[in-house]
């Protein structure tokens, strides 16, 4: 339980602090594709370190999700980047309390559940954290940074369920090693019609590959030991701390209101979780 507790941690702060450099480094001009494919490779030298010491365990049944996985964390890490170099931290954070509203609604319509009263309540408590997140009715965030942070949420949670599933197929160690390499796949691809690939600051680009190996393994350790939805529900705590390190680092605006949405979006999380 002590490991699981600490992986918790570990999580939820490099979550907030990849972020961080994600932002700073789109905020010194670098492509958010660039960012996306330098973070995978530096992944991949990680990677390839842990394959000389641990053995990669492969099935058959393995590489769809792992081609699934690879796409979708492709595409919302892009997203999340394509989001933070546009929009504020504080204000995109605590969009992450949707995860889910988005699971819930893809039970009503995929597996026709009747959501509950809980449910109902979670949903509302989200909603209202989210008038106040922006501001009411006077608008003070940028809508195309929200859009493209609704869709990153859109492709980071679908992309949960194949992580778990991999990990019930093979082992947390392997299931990193195949997230990156997937990864790193489709972030090439993604990277291709850039016209450079300048690295804006080798200090934040190694930082940011260090945070997300940290937030990748630890988030997978916590998935081999608990449903992932409780752990989802868990990880909105990450959302309190981008706020404080949003007005902290960023100086942005309107601290006290952006908390108070952000817990009560998180409480709006645990009542659908409780569900």
């Amino acid at each position: 339980m002590f490991y699981t507790i600490f992986a918790i941690l570990v999580r939820i702060l490099s979550n907030s602090y990849l972020n961080v450099f994600q932002k700073l480094l789109t905020g010194l001009g670098q492509k958010s594709s660039v960012v996306n494919f330098y973070t995978y490779l530096g992944l991949g030298v990680i990677a390839l370190l842990i394959m000389s010491l641990n053995s990669v365990i492969f099935s058959p049944e393995l590489l769809l999700n792992v081609f699934a996985m690879g796409a979708l964390g492709a595409l919302g890490n892009y997203f999340i980047i394509k989001a933070l170099s546009i929009g504020e931290l504080s204000t995109l954070a605590p969009i992450n309390s949707y995860k889910p509203v988005v699971a819930l609604l893809a039970g009503i319509i995929y597996l026709q559940e009747t959501p509950s009263l809980n449910a109902l309540y979670g949903i509302f408590l989200i909603i209202a954290g989210t008038y106040f997140i922006f501001g009411g009715k006077k608008r003070e965030y940028n809508l195309k940074a929200v859009f493209y942070r609704l869709l990153a949420l859109i492709f980071s949670g679908t992309e949960a369920v194949f992580i778990k599933k991999i990990i019930l197929l093979s082992d947390i160690t392997s299931a990193f090693i195949y997230w990156v390499f997937a990864g790193l796949l489709f972030a090439a691809l993604f990277v291709l019609p850039a016209k450079s690939l300048k690295i804006s600051s080798v200090k934040y680009q190694v930082s940011l590959v260090i945070m997300v190996a940290l937030m990748q393994y630890s988030t997978n350790f916590v998935f081999a030991r608990m449903n992932v939805s409780y752990a989802l529900a868990l990880f909105q705590l990450s959302t309190l701390y981008s706020v404080f390190l949003g007005a902290s680092i960023f100086h942005e605006r309107n601290f006290r209101r952006k908390i108070l949405a952000a817990l009560v979006m998180a409480a709006g999380a645990v009542c659908i979780i409780l569900n």
